[in-house]
């Protein structure tokens, strides 16, 4: 099956160079140039990647990404930007893109990064369980549905995101054990940002503060100082 790339990019000359360089992959490609309307592209269906410049009209590229790690499902994201700094590459990460690229960049390298990404998901979905052999997880007033990805504390349903039910199901699957935030990285995001494990504590946070009573003291998810992070054994 042809996969569909969503190209959300204002400046023409990149738009279609990138454009180009993914039908020349065989995919199909389609460039729109707000972030608002691309976002609505995307609500429609059927993308499996979003390539997202970072400063956009309409809508910038982190609230962009933002909106799309809140939907249902998991479609990566890579972030183009022009800017350079750590903070910029932090909160990419932190808004839930994947990967990204700081232009100027070459095509070997954007068809690189397309195929490595690509590689990836493939990877995750061989390895991914059948949802109909997962089993609930309750503890402690704590429900996690894996087949209908719902959460409930003290039979209030939370609202989390995809990737922070993926991260809490994957502490739920294996209780009692610590992980790194490099651990993390590689099994929740699916590689290892080298660099960037503090993007594990924002999630964490934001976990913490949708399912704990007390966040600063929490039950669930721990705090293992000097190593990492645990589900309560």
């Amino acid at each position: 099956m042809t996969r569909t790339v969503l190209i959300i990019e204002d400046n023409p000359g990149i738009g279609e160079l990138v454009r180009m360089q993914v039908a020349d992959l065989g995919m199909q490609a389609v460039l729109i140039p707000r972030g608002d309307t691309g976002l609505d592209r995307f609500r429609e269906g059927g993308i499996d990647l979003v390539i997202l410049d970072l400063m956009l009209p309409g809508m910038d590229g982190l609230s962009v990404c933002r909106e799309i790690r809140s939907s249902p499902g998991y479609v990566p994201v890579l972030m183009l930007t022009a800017k350079s700094t750590e903070l910029d590459r932090v909160l990419g990460l932190e808004m839930g893109a994947d990967d990204y690229l700081t232009k100027p960049f070459s095509v070997a390298e954007l068809a690189a990064r397309i195929k490595a990404l690509f590689r990836r998901v493939d990877a995750l979905d061989s390895r991914a369980p059948e949802p109909a052999q997962e089993e609930e997880v309750v503890v402690d007033g704590l429900r996690i549905d894996p087949v209908r990805r719902r959460v409930f504390v003290d039979d209030q349903e939370v609202e989390l995101t995809a990737r922070e039910f993926e991260l809490l199901w994957h502490f739920a699957r294996h209780r009692g054990r610590v992980f790194s935030r490099a651990q993390l990285l590689d099994a929740v995001w699916g590689y290892n940002h080298e660099g960037y494990e503090h993007t594990v504590n924002t999630h964490i946070n934001r976990l913490r503060n949708k399912i704990e009573a007390d966040p600063a003291n929490p039950r669930f998810v721990q705090t293992v100082w000097g190593v990492g992070y645990r589900f309560m054994d």
